[in-house]
Formats: C-alpha cells, structure tokens, sequence
C-alpha cells in the first residue's frame, strides 16, 4: 500500500514515505541488527545540554515480557494490532531533572529520539507506528524501569501486513489516505 506524502516541497522519501500502520506481518521476527540499527539511530538525536534522558526497552514477540504487556497493559483497539508486530519499542524518561526542577524538555528530547528511531526504520524497510495507548503505570512496572524514569511512548516495529489483516475502525484507518493541515494553517509567522 502507497501512502507517499502529498507535500509542497520535495522531502527526504524517508519521510514522504513513512505512516504508522496497524496492520503487521505475525511471522516477521525483527533482527538484532535492525534492532540495533534504530536504537542507535535514536541515540544520536538532538538533546537539551546533551543529557539524553530518553532510555529504551525493547520487547520482541514471543517473549514473556510482550505477552505480559499485549495482555494487561495496552489501552482500546491498541490491544487487538499492537501484539501482532514484531517489537515494541517502550520509551522512558526520568519525571526530573537532574537538578530536581520539572523535566519538561525531556518530554521534547524523548520525541526527538522516537522520530530518529522511526525515521531510521523506514530506512532499513521497517514499518513504524508511535502510539501513547498504554498504562504508563503498569508498563513502567512491568518494564521494572529505573527509580524515578516512567514509560510515556511506545514505537511498534515490523513489517507491514495487508490491511485485511485488520477488522472494524482498525482497518478503516488503515486505508484511510494520509492527510495533514495546510502548511497555512500551522506557519504563525514567517510563511510568505
């Protein structure tokens, strides 16, 4: 399924290229390598005084940890597509900073790192889809994460299956054409 980005300008066909699908592939077992590829990826994104806050995990289908969080902490219709990629990508973020003030641009940082990640995956031929449809709480002690970091996103990976492999609203979106708002309409200054 082509779902290129209609743009104004040329971008990188990484970008024009890249959509977060529901439906994946059940057999496709993501590699080390590729695994690796996209975390380093997203290690080398921009970040505020070069602190990284961000922190991964990694859950492959077939391991316990997955099964665990496909069945107790995933949230709506994220619960039926989600279990079928090959990985997710849960990212963390310390809830301070290291001075102990509000860490609000790590929120900024983490996102910078997830789009690296994504970005890096449509590269290698992977399918990407970020999502925030999961008990933080939960994942954060299911993951066993570090004192003081909490899971705020997750990236599925894989490869794409055919939208028939999806039922109801999930299917519907995922035939749906890609659509954005005008560049007009989110420029507040400096479009001519």
């Amino acid at each position: 399924m082509n779902k290129t980005a209609e743009t104004q300008s040329p971008i990188l066909p990484e970008i024009a290229n890249r959509w977060s699908p529901r439906a994946y592939d059940k057999s496709y077992v993501l590699s080390n390598e590729d695994i690796v590829k996209v975390l380093e990826a997203a290690r080398w994104a921009p970040s505020a005084n070069n602190l990284q806050p961000w922190r991964f995990s990694v859950v492959t289908r077939g391991e316990k940890l997955h099964e665990t969080i496909s069945t107790q902490a995933l949230s709506g219709f994220n619960a039926a597509w989600v279990p079928n990629a090959s990985g997710i990508v849960f990212i963390s973020i310390p809830t301070q900073a290291p001075d102990g003030r509000d860490y609000t641009i790590a929120w900024f940082d983490a996102g910078l790192a997830a789009q690296n990640l994504m970005i890096e995956a449509q590269a290698i031929g992977l399918a990407s889809h970020p999502l925030s449809g999961f008990d933080s709480e939960k994942v954060t002690d299911i993951l066993a994460l570090p004192e003081g970091y909490k899971a705020i996103a997750a990236i599925t990976l894989g490869k794409r299956a055919e939208p028939e492999a999806l039922e109801g609203g999930a299917y519907e979106r995922e035939i749906a054409p890609r659509t954005r708002l005008a560049l007009h309409e989110i420029v507040l200054h400096g479009l001519n």
